[in-house]
């Protein structure tokens, strides 16, 4: 899950983004939650790229075979000669179905440890309590979004031998048990807690230093202050946590088109089945277009979250 959610919550301290805007807390779920399917769907086609270019490695006999990051655009290029337009959105039905209640569980499980931590206290930001409320959400948020992103995954890929999120979920419980659809979970919870702190730190920090160029119009600009930050604390959170997100997108999809399969979910035994088969420049597969989904995820998960608080509040009054 993305940690544009963590911009929505923190970056209402200072200001009226807090819990107390005159809407009734299913209400900041329901927002959440479109914020989140309007994220993912629109970013599909770049986490499509990212998917591929990540396990291009992992079906080859050498490293010699390994395509380096640099060849996104030939990938893309692939995809829409031999698949069409439609191939970079395969799989986008799992998604939708995941990122919804997976934000809804993230935005609640926020706010209340953000109310219970003292978050909500006047005397402006709060960065440690509102990272440690982030982390917290978003362990509980991977636990329903896990399932989902790992039919996703494997939907994604090029000779995918599955018809769709029924047949793959079915074939998956029959072949492999409950435990394949949370084969990554550790991997995710430990990439999503450090990608929350590095994301939601920078995006502090940067927004404060933003405000303080122009203190007079901080209200007027307070939108393209979050933007502004937000993407730049995506796109550095997506790029130190790369590695991680190799070895989720490995253990998820293993075994799948002749993919590699690891012996456990242990995350060191994956990164080390890794480097000594393709070297450590495979940790960085899909760099490009990781750091090009995060960046501006983060302005479309709180923008679109920002208007649907201002639509429910109307429908309100």
């Amino acid at each position: 899950m993305s940690s544009a959610s963590v911009v929505d919550g923190g970056g209402g301290g200072g200001g009226g983004g807090s819990s107390h805007d005159g809407l009734s807390f299913h209400k900041y779920m329901i927002a959440g939650s479109i914020a989140g399917i309007v994220e993912h769907t629109a970013m599909f086609p770049v986490d499509t790229l990212k998917t591929r270019m990540q396990m291009l490695g992992s079906a080859s006999p050498s490293a010699s075979h390994s395509p380096s990051p640099a060849q996104f655009g030939q990938v893309l290029t692939s995809i829409i000669r031999n698949e069409g337009p439609l191939g970079l959105y395969r799989g986008i039905a799992a998604i939708c179905l995941g990122a919804g209640p997976a934000h809804a569980v993230y935005f609640s499980v926020y706010e209340i440890c953000k109310d219970k931590l003292g978050g909500n206290r006047p005397g402006g930001h709060h960065p440690i309590i509102h990272a440690a409320s982030g982390i917290a959400a978003t362990v509980a948020s991977d636990a329903v979004l896990t399932p989902m992103d790992v039919v996703k995954q494997r939907l994604q890929l090029r000779f995918s031998p599955y018809c769709g999120v029924r047949d793959c979920v079915a074939r998956m419980v029959k072949e492999e048990g409950i435990g394949a659809f949370y084969a990554s979970y550790r991997t995710t919870v430990l990439m999503n807690a450090p990608f929350t702190a590095v994301h939601f730190s920078t995006y502090e920090a940067l927004k404060k230093l933003l405000s303080e160029l122009s203190p007079v119009n901080a209200t007027e600009e307070r939108v393209v202050v979050h933007l502004t930050a937000g993407g730049a604390a995506g796109a550095l959170a997506s790029a130190v946590t790369t590695p991680l997100d190799v070895v989720k997108t490995r253990l998820q999809c293993q075994g799948v088109c002749g993919a590699d399969t690891f012996g456990s979910a242990s995350i060191s035994m994956a990164l080390r089945q890794i480097v000594a088969k393709e070297g450590p420049q495979a940790l960085l597969q899909g760099l490009k277009p990781r750091v090009l989904f995060h960046t501006p995820a983060a302005a479309i998960c709180w923008s679109t979250y920002e208007a649907m608080k201002k639509f429910l509040q109307h429908c309100h009054e």
